[in-house]
């Protein structure tokens, strides 16, 4: 898996904003990405150190579309610290 294929997009939340003062980034990532490929293509990808990454499946919501019934799709989140010193800017 190609390392641009395991990061699919960064998540920027109100939430994943305030935890970047303490060196966390959240990003949506490939289902089938294991922690090691993750901290492999963040380290490539923006040219930093990673401390430590954590993965957790999304379950999808139950939503209607025209009183239709029908379910999001399901996804990973991983959330990565970065080393001391090491910054990523998303803006």
């Amino acid at each position: 898996m190609n390392v641009h294929d395991v990061i699919r997009e960064p998540l920027v939340t109100e939430k994943s904003t305030k935890q970047e003062k303490v060196r966390k980034y959240s990003f949506r990532v490939h289902p089938d990405a294991n922690k090691h490929q993750v901290q492999e293509a963040i380290e490539r990808i923006f040219n930093v150190k990673v401390a430590k990454v954590n993965t957790m499946l999304i379950g999808g919501k139950w939503r209607r579309v025209r009183y239709q019934p029908g379910k999001t799709a399901d996804w990973k989140k991983a959330i990565v610290t970065l080393k001391e010193g090491h910054k990523i800017e998303l803006t």
